[in-house]
């Protein structure tokens, strides 16, 4: 089983034909959830540190690492508690040395460990990208599957908290594009607790980009049954046109698609979840039936993910299409700080206004 989704030709492939078949092998991988049938409810940060914990006690192998995730607990308070609990030798402090922490991780890996490093921000992973892309993504291929990377690495990402320069960025067209790695983002406190748990299971690294400005959500986490964890999911069902988000997007397009449906107009929206392999079957099933799809994300817009996506609905969905896909996108510069964030992050009206444009188009 460990060698399904192992090296970049297989993740290649799995891309080509359903785009979530890779992932759909390694379910019988994961362990159960912890836990009762009942649910709690709890904010997202919460949730990612109770999979966290579930996953020390399940995995004698996994081991937490990085900066400040012991005493203090993680700067988001993500890991609060798990030093406590498992000891300075599970959850460990490291130096201020993102490469430092991802070489550790591949060592980790290449000894039999399951490491969960975490870079504190998004813009700090910059540093750890030669040992992500030439060390971790390469590893298994580099030895024909005889020394997997059961790699999750948690990178808090995107915007929304007006943080300075370098502690907001959107960096998953860039790790998606690299063959060997897994990507996923998710949007609510159940998708994260299952989605972790799920990720820290696989054999293959894992770039586990958690929406920051979403930390603080809350929402009912159900630990005995969370649904798959496998593709994407239609979080809201509706006829005329299908939005496309993944990560913090998500919620918003849910706010869009309550006020459009005050005009009548009935959208769904498609949480993506994984961003690499995309599920191109999920995708083009939504699109099929709305025959118009948006697709929003915070990154900028030219070479984003959301291009890979509007080809894949393209090449599916062609000749059922009323319209262009539409990207809503952040702008080709920096993503900014502060209070410029909220000129830069796609808001209501922008969506909204892509809405209009797939639903006014007229072909000639």
């Amino acid at each position: 089983m460990t060698d399904q989704l192992t090296g970049s030709s297989d993740l290649a492939a799995a891309r080509d034909n359903t785009g979530d078949t890779a992932v759909q092998q390694q379910s019988a991988a994961v362990p159960a959830p912890a836990g009762s049938g009942a649910g709690a409810t709890m904010s997202m940060q919460a949730a990612l540190n109770r999979a966290l914990a579930e996953i020390l006690e399940q995995d004698p192998k996994a081991l937490v690492l990085g900066e400040d995730v012991g005493r203090l607990g993680g700067v988001f308070r993500i890991t609060d508690g798990l030093q406590r609990r498992f000891g300075a030798d599970r959850v460990l402090d490291t130096p201020l040395a993102e490469s430092g922490i991802l070489g550790m991780s591949v060592g980790l890996a290449m000894a039999g460990f399951h490491p969960i490093p975490e870079v504190q921000f998004d813009g700090f992973a910059y540093p750890a990208v030669n040992q992500i892309i030439t060390q971790l993504a390469r590893m298994n291929y580099r030895s024909r599957g005889t020394l997997p990377m059961p790699v999750t690495l948690r990178v808090p990402s995107f915007g929304g908290i007006r943080a300075p320069e370098h502690h907001g960025e959107s960096l998953e067209a860039l790790f998606a594009h690299v063959p060997g790695l897994l990507v996923v983002s998710p949007s609510s406190p159940q998708e994260a607790y299952h989605l972790l748990k799920h990720a820290a299971a696989l054999p293959d690294p894992v770039i586990f980009m958690e929406p920051k400005s979403r930390y603080w959500q809350k929402g009912e986490v159900i630990a005995s049954d969370g649904g798959s964890p496998l593709g994407s999911k239609v979080v809201r069902s509706g006829k005329h046109v299908t939005l496309i988000a993944w990560g913090a997007m998500v919620a918003r397009c849910l706010q869009v698609a309550e006020l459009a449906a005050e005009d009548g107009i009935e959208v769904e929206v498609l949480d993506l979840r994984w961003l690499k392999p995309i599920d191109a079957a999920g995708l083009a099933a939504s699109v099929a039936r709305t025959r118009r799809a948006v697709v929003v994300h915070e990154a900028p817009l030219t070479s984003g993910l959301g291009a890979e996506v509007a080809a894949l609905v393209t090449e599916r969905c062609f000749d059922t299409l009323r319209a262009p896909v539409e990207r809503v996108t952040g702008f080709d510069v920096p993503y900014p700080s502060g209070d410029l964030e909220d000129e830069y992050i796609p808001n209501i009206d922008r969506i909204l206004f892509g809405i209009q444009r797939v639903l006014e188009y007229r072909r000639g």
